[in-house]
């Protein structure tokens, strides 16, 4: 066994999330997925101290999103992504890491797309990095580890408080 983790980028994950939304009915979007992610990588920074990716998470119109991951699914638009998940893909996951992204699963995958990009938009983070752009304006700007680590750790401070 090695102590070396194996390195998972977004688009794993993208397919963990796929296929669990599969295996449980419920379809997803580009944009819910794109939500998902974040906050599978928001709750990592606050609660691990490390990211489950590498990959830039951008402050676009919409919310949080990967380049390479919208685009990855940009063909489905705003219908629910369908796809067939290799397992091959999925198993490379470590243990440790599927179950951190399923509480995560847990607690957003229940609302819709609308929903997560407007709570998103409510918080520091996605703000942060789009501060002086007009609503509709394009934006590439990323949204640093730091304002996730800082923001979502004052969310654990509240909730065990």
């Amino acid at each position: 066994m090695s102590l070396v983790a194996k390195k998972i980028n977004a688009l794993i994950v993208a397919d963990y999330l796929i296929d669990k939304a599969n295996k449980e009915s419920r379809p997803i979007t580009n944009k819910k997925l794109q939500k998902l992610l974040y906050y599978v990588q928001a709750w990592s920074i606050a609660i691990r101290n490390k990211k489950i990716f590498d990959d830039k998470i951008e402050a676009w119109i919409h919310g949080p999103a990967i380049r390479e991951v919208y685009l990855e699914f940009k063909e489905f638009g705003a219908s629910p992504i369908s796809k067939k998940v290799s397992t091959k893909i999925v198993s490379g996951i470590d243990q440790d890491i599927k179950t951190f992204i399923d509480k995560v699963w847990n607690v957003y995958s229940k609302y819709d797309a609308p929903y997560l990009e407007h709570l998103t938009h409510t918080e520091s983070p996605w703000q942060d990095a789009r501060k002086g752009l007009e609503a509709d304006i394009s934006s590439n700007n990323e949204i640093s580890f730091e304002s996730m680590r800082s923001f979502y750790k004052t969310k654990l401070v509240t909730k065990t408080n």
